[in-house]
């Protein structure tokens, strides 16, 4: 398990309260940076945009602008998904850390994040991906995982999200097996929309041929 405090970064800059809006505009002009951590001592009390800064007054205090300070922050024993789940929330490039007595600890930048990502994925690892697309009521991750096993393969990681504007979930097998045709011919089969998958083929099937003939249309 991957903790926040293991991803810190201490390079990111920050701004005391009492810094002036122009001294912090500077800063954040220079680091091209969106949103700046505003800091009284070690205490974390948000984050301040460019934008909120530009229709200040430029000799006033940052503490001046509390009030539009947003508060995205993840404490140094959360798990790593809470550092992506705030940043989504706020989209922000960095995501401020803090202890147990919100003092500042430093940020966990996109770059950690997505390098963690890969990790739990596992996208580096040997094997091969599939994603079905299946509507909701006929989700049974128990017939997926037989279909996978009655090809001598197993499911390493599984994943699922809901479309929004179709309703259809969206499943992401990972499996063991680097050679894919006969799992992908199983579900075919077994009339699942296969929406995509890698890994080594020993033979074409529906999911190939229709790329081909997309392909020579395309040069016709």
């Amino acid at each position: 398990m991957t903790y926040c405090s293991q991803l810190l970064e201490s390079s990111m800059i920050t701004v005391d309260l009492h810094d002036t809006v122009s001294h912090a505009m500077e800063m954040m002009d220079e680091a091209r940076i969106e949103h700046i951590p505003v800091l009284d001592g070690l205490q974390y009390l948000g984050m301040v945009a460019f934008d909120e800064l530009e229709d200040a007054d430029p000799t006033a205090e940052v503490i001046s602008l509390q009030h539009r300070f947003i508060k995205p922050l993840v404490r140094t024993g959360d798990h790593f998904l809470q550092a992506l789940r705030v940043r989504t929330k706020f989209y922000i490039d960095q995501v401020p850390v803090v202890n147990e007595h919100n003092e500042w600890e430093g940020v966990i930048g996109m770059a950690k994040m997505l390098d963690q990502i890969s990790l739990l994925s596992g996208v580096s690892e040997s094997g091969s991906m599939i994603v079905l697309e299946i509507p909701r009521h006929d989700y049974a991750p128990g017939e997926i995982n037989r279909l996978v096993e009655s090809n001598d393969a197993m499911i390493m990681q599984l994943n699922s999200i809901q479309d929004q504007h179709t309703g259809m979930m969206q499943v992401v097998l990972r499996i063991n097996k680097e050679e894919v045709s006969d799992v992908v011919a199983t579900f075919q089969r077994h009339e699942y929309n296969v929406l995509y998958y890698y890994g080594d083929e020993s033979y074409d099937n529906s999911l190939q041929n229709n790329l081909d003939h997309l392909m020579n249309y395309l040069n016709l």
